[in-house]
């Protein structure tokens, strides 16, 4: 009788690890390839060699020793896409700050506490964008946030005109810095009511990004075209970190995910590399026009977020000419790809799984209750361990010890199910997270906001299918007694310009009590099964399943 497999893979090794820190990877890049170019900035016409972005970054590294940054104090970055952006992630990582990514959605409910949780000293901001207006949430949040000492606005006089630190500082700091030490914070949203800081080091990002792009198979010629958010791992790590350790350029289409923008870009920069989560391809392939567009130079990407359907799959790659375009998986908190497929790997491995290990890293499916390895072929939640895994969630000991065991692993909270090729398929989430879009939302968080609305007694958030984002979120509530009736347009104002306008539910349903098990828990798996009744949601259901 043959014995089963255990669901254990390690990936490769034979591309050893860098032990540097993004500072002396970003100098040596400089001195081998100063003028190459390294990032373009569609929008505004302006671009930078290499060269040409070291003094931009050098100028904001001494600028923030003028203003008495130090190693390990905190650097917010609160903006869209931009090359401002670009030159904070590189010049704190210069000066040895925690860089602070701040998400371009929040409000002032959100960034407050980011603020404060990270202890935040010197923010750099966008003064406004869409319906955002992050001066006036930042002036509204500043006397909370007692840490916070310097506020700078792009463009304002105190950016243009930053002060000049001692350049012989900045040299000095550098040459104490260490590939170990943490240099950025990401928060995610949290199940308890609050994001979560990840804390990573320069060890976990850089090599992160450098890996991912080899199995990209990316050289200095790539030109990446990244219309994801900067904010987010997926932007800031497999784009300009990638970008920066294979000598390539950086390509930002809009300040924000916008179709036609990302199909000009590709086409006025020969982009060969096009990232995105599924719903942008899809958005992409359906701009009118689309077959107008020259393409010609595109030969690979990133795809990551969620599952991609088998047909857009086959889109990207006969329409798009994204014949090596490569299915990522991973959390923030593994910095952030743990799974890859790769260039020789078939369509449909690319379709069916999100790749296998890899480099440096172990991955194995456990039994959630027990915490035994399961054979392959059976679902149980997905562990990650290596140089990946995050130094843990800032100030948060408990929930750190939570995500990460003693011995490295890191819990994902997915269900997945391994094949005897290592090759992984998500299920499945342990917990009750919502995908919308590619991006994770987490129900308890939004129940927390929404109980800070006068009328509402309890609220309960789930997910529900969609055609268009793969699931939405839907407010099931009980209100006060003698509460005024609740609509989905006053739930709406309520939450407009507090929250993330992704973090707003689409559905609101009003109940007098909730489906409870015997011990008194919230079934909602029984309330997402009665959601699809009431929305008469049945075939965009079981579109997802099939």
């Amino acid at each position: 009788m043959t014995v089963p497999q255990p669901s254990v893979s390690v990936g490769p090794t034979d591309v050893p690890l860098l032990d540097l820190t993004i500072g002396e990877v970003f100098e040596r890049v400089v001195s081998e390839s100063p003028g190459r170019e390294a990032l373009v900035d569609v929008p505004s016409g302006r671009r930078w060699t290499y060269g040409e972005l070291a003094v931009e970054v050098e100028r904001v590294a001494l600028g923030l020793v003028g203003l008495g940054v130090v190693a390990g104090d905190r650097v917010g970055v609160w903006a869209p896409n931009c090359p401002e952006w670009v030159f904070v992630q590189f010049a704190t990582a210069r000066v040895g700050a925690v860089l602070v990514t701040v998400n371009p959605g929040y409000r002032s409910h959100e960034v407050g506490y980011v603020l404060r949780q990270s202890g935040v000293r010197t923010v750099v901001a966008a003064r406004s964008f869409r319906s955002s207006d992050y001066a006036g949430m930042l002036a509204e949040v500043r006397p909370s946030c007692p840490e916070l000492v310097d506020v700078l606005l792009i463009g304002s006089p105190e950016w243009e005109d930053l002060p000049a630190g001692d350049p012989e500082v900045l040299r000095s700091v550098a040459a104490e810095l260490r590939a170990d030490q943490a240099i950025n914070i990401q928060y995610t949203s949290g199940t308890t009511g609050h994001p979560k800081g990840a804390t990573l080091s320069h060890h976990n990002i850089l090599n992160n990004a450098r890996l991912t792009g080899l199995l990209c198979g990316y050289t200095e010629q790539e030109r990446i075209c990244v219309p994801v958010p900067f904010y987010h791992c997926f932007g800031m790590v497999a784009g300009n970190l990638a970008a920066l350790t294979h000598g390539a350029c950086v390509v930002i289409p809009a300040p924000a995910f916008d179709p036609a923008a990302t199909l000009r870009a590709v086409e006025a920069e020969r982009c060969t590399s096009l990232y995105g989560v599924p719903t942008m391809f899809i958005a992409e392939l359906s701009e009118p026009g689309f077959a107008e567009y020259d393409l010609g130079s595109l030969r690979t990407g990133i795809m990551g977020g969620s599952p991609c359907p088998v047909e857009v799959m086959k889109e990207v790659v006969e329409r798009m000419g994204m014949r090596d375009v490569s299915i990522c998986y991973g959390m923030t908190e593994t910095s952030p790809v743990s799974t890859q497929t790769r260039l020789d790997d078939s369509l449909e491995r690319r379709v069916s799984t999100v790749g296998r290990a890899g480099p440096h890293l172990t991955v194995k499916v456990v039994d959630p209750r027990t915490g035994e390895t399961v054979p392959c072929g059976t679902p149980g939640e997905l562990l990650v361990q290596g140089y990946a895994v995050m130094l843990g969630y800032w100030a948060d000991p408990e929930r750190t010890a939570e995500a990460v065991d003693a011995e490295g692993w890191m819990r994902t909270g997915d269900l997945a199910v391994m094949d005897e090729q290592g090759y992984l398929t998500i299920t499945g989430r342990i917990k009750d997270m919502v995908i919308r879009g590619g991006e994770n939302l987490y129900p308890r968080e939004i129940e927390e906001f929404l109980y800070t609305h006068p009328d509402i007694l309890d609220a309960q958030v789930i997910g529900v299918p969609d055609q268009r984002y793969g699931e939405e979120l839907m407010a099931w509530v009980r209100l006060r007694p003698g509460a005024v009736e609740l609509t989905h347009d006053g739930l709406h104002a309520f939450c407009a310009g507090r929250i993330d306008r992704h973090k707003i539910p689409r559905y609101l349903h009003l109940v007098d009590e909730y489906p409870m098990t015997v011990t008194g828990k919230v079934r909602k798996v029984e309330m997402r099964e009665r959601a699809i009744d009431l929305l008469g949601l049945h075939r965009v259901a079981e579109a997802g399943r099939a």
